[in-house]
């Protein structure tokens, strides 16, 4: 008699990072995708997709602001599975939204609480998550303030001279735009 494999049940991931500069290194996105597959593994899951956004966690309008956190809930949805995070806070530091979420009954699964945690605390974790968004706020505004104490000096100094190649390269583009597209709109009006 052979032996048959467990079946593995879908699941779709998704991985956030705040800033671009995240992004760029890919340390923050390859421990979620660790944690992701390794829950996965541990737990008989297969993942379909994986999706990803660069937007921050703050926010009840992260479904308007994050696009790919709206596909993913969209493909769930279709396929009647749950999405995973590796942590709640890559899905939200915004309590409001967790339980909007929670509400609608999307299923979503926090990898390093595990599949059979209790809603109230991952309410109890979401109020965590937005507190520590606002002390992270708080310390970086702080910091600063000291930073411009001190006689340092913020931001680039070269601002006016990038916003000037800016608005040169937008201009070429408009006008290379506008030689394409005049000889069309001269034929259609005449």
């Amino acid at each position: 008699m052979a032996a048959t494999m467990p079946s593995t049940k879908p699941l779709v991931a998704y991985l956030r990072v705040s800033t671009e500069a995240q992004e760029k290194t890919g340390l923050g996105l390859g421990a979620q995708a660790y944690a992701i597959k390794a829950f996965a593994a541990d737990h008989g899951f297969e993942i379909i997709q994986a999706f990803q956004d660069t937007e921050t966690g703050k926010g009840h309008d992260a479904l308007e602001t994050r696009p790919q956190l709206a596909a993913a809930l969209k493909l769930a949805a279709r396929l009647k599975c749950p999405i995973v995070v590796a942590k709640l806070d890559r899905l939200s530091r915004d309590v409001a939204f967790i339980s909007g979420l929670m509400a609608r009954k999307v299923p979503f699964i926090v990898a390093n609480l595990g599949p059979d945690v209790d809603p109230f605390m991952l309410h109890v974790y979401a109020a965590f998550a937005e507190m520590e968004r606002r002390v992270i706020s708080t310390r970086t505004r702080e910091a600063l303030q000291r930073l411009k104490a001190s006689g340092r000096k913020l931001g680039n100094p070269r601002i006016t001279e990038i916003a000037q190649l800016g608005g040169a390269a937008r201009k070429k583009v408009q006008d290379e735009h506008d030689a394409r597209v005049a000889p069309i709109i001269r034929e259609i009006v005449a």
